[in-house]
């Protein structure tokens, strides 16, 4: 009798057991947007500004010193308004946090 009732409960546990594993995880239904945000800055964000070191090395030894200076300083500006939008982003979160508390 024992052997029978255990025949009949192993295969149950055996499918309660694999049915986590065997069925597919629920699809995220929003973006993951601080994972892009790093993506940007740890993989794009070096690349673009090596491709712009290259540009004005290449500028400057052609003897196009105002030209690399102008593109320098619009490159900077650019990083500046970069890093402002990223402040004011978090700055943002940070006040709907106090103000939703």
């Amino acid at each position: 009798m024992v052997l029978v009732e255990l025949a009949q409960a192993v295969p149950f546990d055996f499918v309660a057991n694999t049915a986590g594993a065997v069925l597919a995880e629920e699809t995220p239904t929003d973006i993951n947007t601080s994972g892009v945000l790093s993506f940007f800055a740890t993989k794009i964000a070096p690349i673009l500004l090596a491709v712009l070191g290259i540009i004005f090395m290449g500028r400057a030894s052609k003897g196009e010193v105002s030209k690399v200076l102008t593109s320098s300083a619009i490159a900077v500006v650019g990083m500046v308004f970069v890093a402002g939008a990223t402040t004011l982003f978090f700055f943002g979160e940070y006040l709907i946090k106090l103000l939703f508390k």
